[in-house]
This record gives structure tokens, C-alpha cells and sequence, in this order.
């Protein structure tokens, strides 16, 4: 499967809201809301695991997209990537990456690609 970054570094490609609204597939949505349900401590149900990644701006997205700091400044400074971001490495985007070092590591791999 092929990569598909957010904003901050996640693969969105290996997410299972995006891979239960990509294949319309119940049991994995049912089974996602009731893992994230118990890891977040909120009641996510399953008709909420849909999303289209953070990217794009129409069509169904995660509970937090909504919210997310990282991803609406991105959008405000109409940039794919925090890594393509000038201020990258800014206080919006770093501890995020503290506690997320594969996204981080994304990060890194997208700046040192950019210029290849």
C-alpha cells in the first residue's frame, strides 16, 4: 500500500478510519471504535470511523481532524506538509513529534526528499 502522510507525519494509508471508508468495511470500523473507544476514553462509535485523510478538506474526517492544531495551521499556510513548512520544527509540531517518532521520522524522510 502506498504511503499517504498527514499533515504532522502519520501515514493516513495505514489508518483504519481511511481504510474502513475506502472499503466500506463494517467490522473494521466496529473494531476500531471500540479499540480507540477504550485507548482515548471517549465513546467513538462506529459510524465515526470514516475519514478521507487530513488533507483533503471535503468528505469525511476522524473526530479530532476538526480540531487538530497541526492541521489546520498547515492549511492556513497552504502547505502539504509540516516538513515543507518553513517554521518547520515550531512549537505546534514538535512535541507531537516527541511522542509520535514514526511521524517524525516521515518528516525528516519528506525534507531530505524534497531536495533530491
Amino acid at each position: 500500500m502506498a504511503k499517504m502522510f498527514a499533515m504532522c507525519g502519520l501515514d493516513c494509508a495505514t489508518c483504519p478510519a481511511l481504510i474502513a471508508h475506502q472499503t466500506d468495511d463494517q467490522a473494521l470500523r466496529t473494531k476500531t471504535a471500540a479499540e480507540w473507544s477504550k485507548q482515548f476514553g471517549v465513546e467513538i462509535p462506529p459510524e465515526q470511523v470514516n475519514c478521507v485523510g487530513c488533507l483533503k478538506v471535503k468528505g469525511p474526517h476522524i473526530g479530532h481532524c476538526g480540531e487538530c492544531e497541526i492541521r489546520k495551521c498547515g492549511l492556513e499556510r497552504h502547505v502539504k506538509s509540516c516538513a515543507l513548512c518553513d517554521d518547520y520544527g515550531c512549537a505546534t509540531i514538535s512535541k507531537f513529534l516527541d511522542q509520535v517518532p514514526p511521524a517524525k521520522a516521515n518528516l525528516e524522510t519528506l525534507r531530505r526528499t524534497r531536495h533530491e
